[in-house]
């Protein structure tokens, strides 16, 4: 089988501004979470979330692209140069009709939808930008991508809630293995920490209303969590073949072994309780990657910190790993970047290949009472040292949506 392997990198996130300086403080344990950056609604019962303060797209991408573009967009745009820096794909003699784009987004431009609809009902359609429509739609993150590589090949964008990224990874590396693109720059952001769609959340009682110190309201398989922290940001990775990325001589980051995507079939919110079609999906990438299940030497989590969502993840380990389950390392990241819903996928991506080429696993924070139901070992606290060779990643969403990847050293 044709192996693909990440050559470049990039990230914007609550904690870091590029994905070294992000998956560094999440080694130390440091939360991404504060007070919400605007004022809300007085009954607004959410007053916390994990924003990507330090990112300031006027001084990243010029005060042109900032006005014009939505959020999500210059959040995708911004990791995806890092990306394909790293990757030197601009020098890498690729044909531009070979390059496939393909960026996860799960809602798109909220912000500027809702600023579009206030403007038409306050003063008229006149009052609508031109760029209303362009800026919010969720392909536009790709779009914007592949005109800036000058990436002529397959461009488009997953939509499947907070799988969306994962999918459009998983997509791009059966692109690549098919044959039908030779490099895919691939991920995915979210920018949903905005009124309207915290009012959304809120009122599915799924967002923490906890009071307090910010930084402990995200609290994965803890007795005591209440619901997930709204998080913002994006990770792009670059993939290319093996043979290709070492016959130009780039260094390979790590190796994207398998993936596997399917459907609980059940509810459009609520998992599966008892994990099976989680646990399936497990099992499926671990086969296509041809990976026993033995060698599997940690779990990143998609772990919101939800009551139903960590016990179902908890019960889909168990069904997927057996006996083995209760060894193998597992941490939710979302204690500290909060739930990036569509660009939580690629950051995990991102963390869990960092996680296995630096032989190191970030913790649970938060994790101060266990919850009886959630039994495995979910690396409370304290990074942890380990010499990883496989690692899995872990995205289960609204609509019953799954998706896992595992990913391998660079060997």
């Amino acid at each position: 089988m044709t192996e693909i392997v990440v050559t470049g990198i990039g990230a914007i996130s609550p904690v870091g501004l590029d994905a070294a300086t992000t998956f560094s403080a999440l080694l130390e344990g440091r939360s991404g979470a504060g007070p919400l950056p605007f004022e809300v609604h007085e009954r607004m019962p959410c007053r916390v979330a994990a924003s990507a303060a330090m990112f300031d797209p006027a001084v990243i991408l010029g005060p042109r692209a900032a006005k014009r573009n939505s959020r999500f967009a210059l959040l995708c745009i911004a990791a995806a140069r890092q990306a394909v820096a790293q990757a030197e794909l601009g020098a890498s003699g690729y044909p531009g009709d070979r390059i496939a784009t393909i960026i996860g987004v799960g809602m798109g431009g909220v912000d500027h939808f809702h600023a579009a609809g206030c403007a038409l009902e306050r003063k008229g359609p006149q009052a609508v930008s031109p760029y209303a429509l362009p800026s919010l739609i969720p392909n536009m993150a790709a779009g914007m991508i592949s005109i800036e590589a000058g990436a002529r090949g397959p461009s488009f964008c997953t939509a499947s809630a907070c799988t969306s990224s994962t999918h459009a990874i998983g997509e791009a590396l059966m692109m690549l293995r098919s044959g039908r693109a030779d490099v895919a720059i691939c991920g995915g952001g979210e920018a949903t920490i905005h009124p309207l769609a915290l009012a959304g959340f809120a009122a599915m009682h799924a967002l923490s209303c906890r009071t307090g110190d910010p930084s402990a309201a995200s609290r994965p398989f803890d007795r005591d969590r209440d619901g997930f922290v709204m998080g913002e940001g994006a990770a792009v990775l670059v993939l290319e073949r093996r043979a290709a990325a070492e016959k130009r001589g780039i260094p390979i980051l790590g190796v994207v072994a398998g993936y596997a995507a399917n459907s609980d079939a059940h509810h459009p919110v609520s998992p599966l309780s008892d994990g099976r079609s989680a646990a399936e999906c497990i099992k499926l990438a671990l086969a296509d990657a041809r990976i026993d299940s033995e060698r599997v030497g940690y779990i990143n989590a998609h772990g919101t910190s939800t009551p139903q969502n960590d016990v179902a993840e908890t019960n889909a380990i168990k069904l997927a790993f057996g006996d083995r389950a209760r060894r193998i390392p597992v941490s939710s990241t979302k204690s500290m970047t909060g739930h990036l819903l569509g660009g939580a996928g690629a950051l995990e991506a991102v963390i869990t290949l960092l996680a296995v080429k630096e032989g190191r696993i970030p913790p649970t924070i938060n994790l101060d009472n266990a919850d009886p139901q959630c039994d495995l070992d979910y690396v409370p606290h304290h990074a942890r040292e380990a010499k990883l060779d496989v690692a899995v990643s872990n995205t289960f969403a609204f609509g019953g949506h799954n998706g896992v990847l595992v990913f391998t050293s660079a060997g």
